[in-house]
């Protein structure tokens, strides 16, 4: 109902909109306004004024667009393509990759992490940013670059020289959420007024703009600026370069833009068609776009004198103007994701596996052309807690933004319009027409929208059937009640033998977007939805629950392998059978409280939910399958006896796999809403998927924790020994610092090889616990007297990150929950750890180790 809704609206709204220039005149606007003093917006405001510039900066931004159209046949194919969502494009307005010109540097957005950090490549090093927090979006200039902290009350810069941090702006209460960096200056978008700032970086020469409209969004180039109003979708420049920024407004006057790109001198965009759109200074061709492929493109990277876009149809890289130095075969038969653009080389964000690439005259003692950048991946678009109603969401987009919002898919015009001739003069109307032209035009103009209305509402028929979504599906189970926003997210499946396709769809609208509200700050949930399956499908799946499928056990049920009708893998946990005792009633509680937990838990290192069954006093549950099985069974397998026997005999593995495990319960700690204790870390409840990534499992045990630190006391102490929190066994006192215990067990064994509880020399000797034996020898300084000899002696590059672990892991287990530290506290621990071992020296700012929250 929605489709067809939106679809019957915008036809109506078009057709309306194309008889406009008839009957109106179209008023004359100012080309540029008189400069006036910005306004403060926020508690503070800084400056900048050590940014300097010697080159003009080609602000990235992206995608295209067609001449105006006004003509009233117009076309009822081409109006239901119309009727699609426009797209919302632009590197600047939404950028999680930036560079840097004076330099040869380029930044980008950390993905897959809950702390979605800044992190840089310049003159082949990697240079890790301060203060290390959560961005969204980054821009870069000539000799810096900028980024707004996530939820956008704080703006900072950091110059490529020195990689210094400064605060731009500051407000507690008027978040920017976009911004554009220029030759010399910065501006940003103010969130709910639209209004634009810029701070200048030379003599206060960039002033803001003073349209009381507001602007969609904004693009930086040399010496000047430019925005798309809200009211009209208009274009209008200012900035120090007055002449020249008159010059392309005035080129723009008569398009109705939907997004644009400066460059040094010139500014491309498309239009509210998808037709691409450049004006400016052609002095070496960098307005010259292929004109017989006006839709072809839907991103665009635009340098000093020279233009990149991305094709629609397979992601490749076309330049034009810049001498021809920007066209290389580097990128031939690469797909990108983005681009972005420097004064004098371009950066590509690669489809395949979110790297970046970079070309031109300007990349400088980096390496070759061909490589991959050794940076992690890049989020290839913001994230956000808005719905993606529009055109869906990206593909993984949970991972990529560890379940702290989404990325929304870019919109894409059809590529099939036929060119409309230009539309023929009407006659000047009469004084007074007779009563009977004015009903057939009434009659003429009722026939048209009738005709458009019943075309779109056939075509919104048609995708109902195909898509299926008049028919019902099988059961769905979610157990929370979410809030259902104006849309659903997108859940697009593709098939099994290719990519997903980032041509224009339609995609289904298959789950829910569920809100929070934390801090005073939302944030948005996309919560996948649990099949059910009917008994005997599991029972074919794991042949009848044969003992040659039986993989494990967890919480109140055996764990089988299996295998369903569609082909897929699983894992299927069955709870015990038996009489209605109180045994039944905990695996009641059990079953109920996973299948609660996972149905609106998603994070790349928690076990993931496939579905579930409910049949009279049966109770399973199907998750995915993780190929390479239980941590526990790596580390004290009898197989793994030399360093060769296993994959994960090498420290720098065990110590990714501990920052895997560490950021799947910090997101139960602290992004949970409401948080949520685990009670049941252990080394075998962390399962090893195919890539040897880490994920947390079984929540039978777990509970809802307080909204406060205060602590919950739950009836029952529940947990395994050798990993329950002595605080918890003996008082009955849970917070989650019981989990940091736990995990800190889960830390030693990783460093000794023992397990949690050992019988010390020979099998007559005495238990032990991994605590007792490990914690005397790290405080004693004689860490290596309990290192697991099957990893051997740690090599230079390690030596520190293994201590950094020991260290973590002793005050992981003091007695005391007050004097452990948090989960985010470990993962900055581990995270230095795992770059220190991996880099061999520590690229992080030096600062005290984490030990105990305050």
């Amino acid at each position: 109902r929605r489709v067809l809704f939106r679809s019957l609206r915008l036809s109506f709204s078009l057709y309306i909109s194309s008889l406009f220039p008839y009957f109106s005149v179209q008023n004359s606007t100012n080309l540029f306004p008189p400069s006036l003093s910005s306004t403060n917006e926020g508690n503070s405001t800084v400056s900048i004024t050590n940014l300097h510039h010697s080159l003009p900066y080609p602000l990235m931004t992206i995608y295209p667009p067609p001449p105006p159209v006004f003509s009233a046949a117009i076309s009822l194919s081409f109006l239901f393509f119309l009727s699609l969502p426009h797209p919302l494009h632009g590197l600047g307005s939404g950028a999680t990759l930036a560079a840097v010109s004076s330099s040869a540097t380029v930044c980008g957005v950390v993905a897959g992490e809950p702390n979605r950090r800044i992190e840089c490549f310049k003159h082949r090093q990697r240079v890790f940013i301060s203060p290390n927090v959560s961005y969204d979006v980054v821009s870069g200039g000539q000799s810096f670059f900028c980024g707004i902290r996530s939820g956008g009350y704080s703006l900072l810069c950091w110059d490529v020289a020195t990689f210094t941090p400064k605060r731009v702006y500051f407000s507690e209460s008027v978040p920017v959420r976009e911004i554009s960096v220029g030759g010399d200056q910065v501006c940003g978008i103010f969130n709910g007024t639209n209004r634009v700032k810029c701070w200048r970086g030379i003599k206060g020469s960039h002033q803001s703009p003073t349209w009381v409209d507001g602007f969609r969004s904004i693009s930086s180039g040399f010496g000047f600026s430019c925005g798309i109003l809200v009211n009209n979708s208009s274009v209008r420049c200012w900035g120090s370069n007055s002449s020249l920024a008159a010059q392309i407004q005035s080129q723009f006057a008569d398009f109705r833009m939907d997004n644009i790109v400066a460059g040094g001198m010139h500014v491309c965009g498309f239009n509210s068609t998808g037709f691409l759109v450049c004006k400016g200074s052609n002095s070496s061709g960098q307005l010259n776009f292929p004109v017989n492929e006006p839709y072809e493109f839907k991103t665009l990277a635009l340098g000093l004198d020279y233009s990149c876009a991305l094709r629609q149809s397979n992601g490749s890289v076309v330049c034009w103007g810049g001498g021809g130095g920007y066209s290389n075969n580097v990128t031939q038969d690469t797909e990108f994701e983005a681009l972005v653009g420097a004064l004098n080389f371009t950066c590509g964000l690669v489809t395949l596996n979110l790297s970046i690439i970079c070309w031109g005259p300007g990349w400088f003692d980096n390496g070759p052309l061909t490589a991959n950048l050794p940076l992690p991946k890049i989020l290839p678009g913001a994230c956000v807690q808005s719905d993606c109603v529009q055109c869906g969401i990206f593909p993984d987009s949970q991972s990529l933004c560890s379940d702290s919002g989404h990325i929304c898919n870019t919109c894409l015009m059809s590529r099939t319009v036929s060119p409309f001739p230009p539309p023929s003069p009407l006659p000047k109307p009469s004084p007074s027409s007779p009563p009977s032209k004015g009903l057939r035009k009434g009659l003429l103009a009722f026939a048209i929208v009738g005709s458009v209305g019943s075309f779109a509402g056939m075509c919104s028929i048609i995708y109902c059937l195909y898509t299926g979504v008049c028919w019902g599906r099988k059961k769905i189970h979610n157990s929370v009640q979410p809030t259902i926003t104006r849309g659903g997210s997108s859940t697009s499946r593709t098939s099994s033998n290719g990519p997903p396709s980032r041509s224009l769809t339609i995609r289904r609208q298959g789950s829910r977007i569920m809100r929070r509200q934390r801090s005073g700050t939302s944030s948005t949930k996309h919560a996948d939805r649990a099949e059910e399956f009917s008994f005997q499908e599991l029972v074919a799946a794991t042949n009848n629950f044969s003992w040659e499928n039986k993989i494990g056990s967890g919480s109140f049920g055996v764990v089988y392998k299996g295998k369903l009708s569609d082909g897929r893998e699983v894992a299927i946990k069955r709870s015990e059978t038996g009489p209605r005792t109180k045994r039944l009633q905990e695996k009641e509680s059990a079953f109920e409280s996973e299948l609660a937990f996972l149905s609106r838990l998603h994070h790349k290192h928690l076990v993931r939910l496939v579905g579930y069954c409910e049949e009279r006093e049966e109770r399973l549950l199907v998750y995915e399958y993780m190929k390479h099985g239980a941590l526990y069974d790596h580390l004290h397998s009898k197989n793994n006896a030399e360093k060769h026997s296993s994959m994960i005999n090498s420290w720098n593995i065990r110590i990714r796999i501990a920052l895997d495990a560490a950021r799947g319960i910090e997101y139960l700690h602290s992004y949970a809403v409401p948080p949520i204790i685990h009670r049941d870390i252990k080394s075998s409840n962390i399962l090893l998927d195919a890539n040897w990534t880490a994920r947390v499992s079984d929540f039978g045990l777990s509970m809802m924790g307080p909204e406060s630190d205060k602590d919950f006391r739950p009836s029952n102490a529940a947990g395994t020994i050798g990993y329950i929190d002595p605080e918890y066994y003996g008082l009955n006192v849970l917070t989650a610092k019981s989990d940091v215990y736990g995990f800190g067990v889960v830390l030693l064994e990783l460093l000794t090889g023992k397990k949690a509880i050992f019988k010390s020399g020979n099998e007559g000797g005495e238990p032990t616990s991994v605590v007792d034996f490990a914690c005397p020898a790290i405080m004693a300084g004689e860490l290596g007297k309990i290192l697991d000899p099957r990893v051997g002696p740690p090599e230079s590059n390690e030596s520190e990150a293994v201590e950094l672990v020991a260290y973590t892991a002793l005050h992981c287990v003091n007695l005391e929950g007050k004097d452990r530290p948090t989960m985010t506290d470990i993962v900055a621990n581990l995270e230095r750890a795992l770059a220190l071992c991996v880099d061999g020296q520590d690229n992080i700012p030096s600062s005290e180790i984490f030990t105990a929250s305050d």
